[in-house]
Formats: structure tokens, sequence, C-alpha cells
């Protein structure tokens, strides 16, 4: 089973940029879609999603045009990229697998604390 892991969280002022990663354990995600998704005050939102052979790549309303996600097949890594960080972008971070970005994930990260301060 794939184990996912988070990092890249902290703190950051209004403004900033962070660059999450996530990475495996106990196989590849090569083959797996991974999407970024935020738990915040407004609740549970999907950010992004990057598919597995195509790279291609899906993007929420509020992530698009200020965060980028790319894949890494050699590190087994893939990042989420935030840039112009509000403090409503505060939260926890995780990713997910899936076998396509349209379907539900079956694998979670334990999750990136990210705060923004204004």
């Amino acid at each position: 089973q794939v184990q996912l892991v988070e990092s890249g969280g902290g703190l950051v002022h209004a403004g900033g940029s962070l660059r999450l990663s996530c990475s495996a354990s106990g196989g590849s995600l090569n083959n797996y879609a991974i999407g970024w998704i935020r738990q915040g005050s407004r609740g549970r939102e999907g950010l992004s999603c990057i598919n597995a052979h195509d790279g291609r790549t899906t993007y929420s309303n509020s992530a698009q045009g200020r965060f980028t996600t790319s894949r890494d097949n050699a590190k087994n890594t893939v990042y989420l990229e935030m840039n112009s960080l509000k403090p409503e972008d505060t939260g926890v971070y995780y990713c997910a697998a899936s076998p396509l970005c349209a379907y539900d994930y079956d694998f979670w990260g334990q999750g990136t604390q990210v705060t923004v301060s204004s």
C-alpha cells in the first residue's frame, strides 16, 4: 500500500510563496493521479490534481493562476508551488492518490500545516 508524506508547510507572510512536496513509501506515485486538498476555515477544498500518464492538471478557482502542481517521476514526488499566498489559504494541506483525477482518492497523507499571516 502506498503511503504518502507531505512536507514543506510552514508560516509565511501574505504575498509569499511555499512549495509543498508529496512523496511516497511502499510504492511508486508514477501510476497515480495526485491531488492536493486543503482543510481550512472554509472546509475541505480540492485545489489541484495531476494525472499520472499525460500529466494533465486541473485547478480549483481559488488555486488557478497562483498554484502550480507538477511531478518528478524520477524522484517519486509531486509538488504544489503556491504563490501570492493569502491568509485564507491557511489550513492543512493533504496530498492524495487515485487512478485518475476524476476518481475518489484511495490513499491520503497525514497533511502539512500552512499558515499565512496578514
